[in-house]
């Protein structure tokens, strides 16, 4: 099986990106070793694709890093990312 997935980091950016072996990688992420995200932590997985063509998942991972890709992200994730960004917003007015 191939994965796209996508990361939420601590900067309220996103991290796409591909891998076979799903529960190694955000492993991998949460702890610090991926060079992209380490600077980013703490990263929550949001949403993930599973694949069995590795040449379909590098499709469509590559589809989701461009605004086109980005644009149906936020539409897909649309209810995700209203709920954050009100749960944040109700933390940070928190005394």
């Amino acid at each position: 099986m191939r994965y796209v997935y996508i990361l939420l980091c601590a900067d309220n950016k996103l991290y796409i990106g591909y891998t076979e072996d799903l529960k190694k990688r955000i492993y991998l992420h949460k702890q610090g070793f991926v060079k992209a995200t380490c600077p980013r932590l703490p990263v929550n997985l949001i949403f993930y694709e599973a694949y069995l063509n590795k040449y379909d998942a590098l499709r469509r991972e590559k589809y989701f890093k461009t605004t086109k890709g980005k644009t149906t992200i936020k539409t897909m994730l649309k209810e995700y990312f209203n709920q954050t960004t009100s749960l944040s917003a109700k933390l940070q007015n928190q005394p």
